[in-house]
């Protein structure tokens, strides 16, 4: 088994699957890459037994033929090379050779019959999104995502097709976010939760692309195909909960405000909160928000005001300027609208413009509760 093929283009291909590869392994075989060699087509796999991704490489060859290849060692070369062709001969001690303009080198490979096989999808419905639209959706919702051992729905994104349109949703039950595109239809509604791992390597692929991915999905397992790469993972089992339910739908307190002003202020305000609550205090009257935060055990305390557009009765609100400095940084409006009914009840953060058509970004935050000042 023998091909040549170019250095900086597996590189970049492996450096992706290599995101897969758990640092600490309960099967060594984990730790490999698995090479398929059909004539002209080198396809590599790596896996984790929950998520599994592999990508094609074009590559000259004549041969067949299939073996296991340590990742982080070859990893490691690849980085050293600047852009030539590499010739990878397998040896029959179990030893592969690559030979490129500087030298040889020679690595030992396992058989490939210990690979975990890639999970086949039965009984599976079919949707086609634009690579990009999937990986915005992920990046607004991801970090709203909670770590819970206990509450596991809780860890990954809730995606939802319909016909209306297509919904994604992350949250910890201290925040929550959900982006919305209703210019997308779906006929065949469905609903399912993505685990955090295969959700990164999707963000960090997709961004920017227009190409299409099929997402092929069944009750346990969902596949993406897209480019050059097949991702196929175990989806979260049980039901996500009510996410409709939390948003309050009667918000008479309306603030707008530039979002880069309001960020500063948190970050700056929130410097001086208490480390364990990082509560800030937001006291809204007229055309004026104050922002302050005390932390009592050091005798620290800030206090900015801005000028806002406040249509509503004056009210004071606390929140953890942790979530807020998130949501807020995950925005790309220069103007952004919080809508507010009640200290106690949730906070609703949207942007007023920066939006694509058909899309829209709801956030939801949690209020602390303020002692008396």
């Amino acid at each position: 088994m023998k091909f040549i093929v170019s250095s900086t283009e597996m590189l970049k291909k492996l450096q992706t699957l290599g995101g897969i590869i758990n640092n600490n392994n309960t099967m060594q075989i984990l730790d490999f890459f698995l090479f398929k060699l059909d004539n002209n087509q080198l396809d590599i796999s790596a896996s984790d037994l929950e998520t599994t991704m592999s990508a094609v490489i074009n590559v000259e060859s004549e041969n067949q033929g299939e073996i296991a290849v340590p990742a982080k060692l070859l990893l490691d070369t690849l980085k050293t090379f600047p852009e030539q062709p590499l010739t990878f001969l397998v040896l029959e001690n179990s030893v592969v050779e690559i030979s490129s303009d500087q030298g040889k080198y020679s690595l030992a490979y396992a058989n490939a019959e210990d690979f975990p096989n890639p999970i086949e999808l039965q009984d599976a419905s079919k949707t086609v999104i634009t690579a990009d639209v999937l990986a915005t959706a992920i990046n607004k919702t991801l970090f709203a995502t909670g770590n819970d051992d206990l509450r596991p729905v809780m860890n990954g994104i809730f995606f939802q097709f319909t016909a209306e349109g297509l919904k994604f949703v992350g949250t910890d039950a201290h925040k929550l976010v959900k982006y919305s595109r209703d210019d997308i239809k779906i006929d065949d509604a469905a609903d399912f939760i993505m685990p955090k791992k295969p959700l990164n390597l999707l963000k960090n692929t997709l961004s920017g692309d227009e190409s299409d991915v099929l997402i092929e999905y069944n009750d346990s397992n969902a596949k993406f195909t897209f480019n050059d790469f097949v991702l196929t993972c175990r989806l979260i089992d049980g039901k996500y909960p009510n996410y409709e339910a939390v948003i309050p739908k009667e918000n008479p307190n309306k603030l707008i405000i530039d979002r880069q002003q309001f960020l500063n202020s948190v970050k700056r305000v929130s410097i001086f909160s208490n480390k364990t609550t990082h509560q800030i205090r937001m006291k809204i009257a007229g055309a004026e928000l104050k922002i302050s935060a005390e932390d009592i055990d050091y005798s620290s305390k800030a206090e900015e005001r801005l000028t806002c557009d406040y249509q509503g009765d004056d009210m004071e609100i606390g929140f953890n300027s942790r979530f807020l400095l998130e949501m807020l940084a995950n925005l790309n409006a220069s103007t952004v609208q919080l809508e507010m009914s009640l200290p106690n009840r949730a906070g609703i953060l949207t942007p007023v413009d920066g939006l694509e058509e058909g899309e829209q970004v709801t956030m939801l935050v949690m209020p602390v509760m303020l002692g008396n000042s």
